[in-house]
């Protein structure tokens, strides 16, 4: 996927964030007023990676680095506050959530098969990579890049 300058938009007003064109990257800010966090975000459209090209995103908060190769698509919820970036790979699913509050959560290398069914079924060390990364199912089996998870959920009854 390469991100747009539109998808950049999208993505900083769904995080109430500011953003900067770098040239060759996004730097977006992200201010969590209730808990004093702040999280920058960098999404790099199109870049070098190893012998491949691709999207790369970096987190930097105050106490981890956080990086995903390869994004494949991500899908936005205005109603949550969050964006989820995911990475697919072979059956597996990488995700990367970034919150309006500041906060951010990784999943990486979760088997494909853990997204649907019954939750209740998954020991709980499983079932929270699989709840948060639920949505990004929709993103996979349409085949699409973008996903407006709100928009999804309007569409049912």
């Amino acid at each position: 996927m390469k991100f747009t300058k539109a998808d950049i938009e999208n993505i900083a007003e769904v995080l109430g964030a500011t953003y900067k064109d770098m040239g060759n990257n996004f730097r977006l800010t992200i201010v969590g007023e209730e808990d004093d966090r702040r999280i920058s975000l960098e999404i790099y459209p199109h870049t070098q990676i190893g012998k491949s090209e691709g999207s790369l995103l970096m987190v930097y908060t105050a106490s981890a680095f956080l990086q995903l190769q390869f994004c494949t698509g991500y899908v936005i919820s205005k109603m949550l506050g969050e964006v989820t970036f995911v990475a697919q790979h072979k059956g597996r699913i990488s995700g990367l959530i970034v919150e309006s509050g500041a906060g951010c959560s990784l999943y990486s290398n979760v088997d494909e098969s853990v997204l649907s069914g019954d939750f209740t079924r998954l020991g709980p060390e499983v079932m929270m990579s699989s709840i948060a990364l639920s949505l990004s199912e929709h993103l996979i089996n349409a085949g699409e890049e973008r996903l407006d998870a709100d928009a999804l959920a309007e569409g049912e009854d």
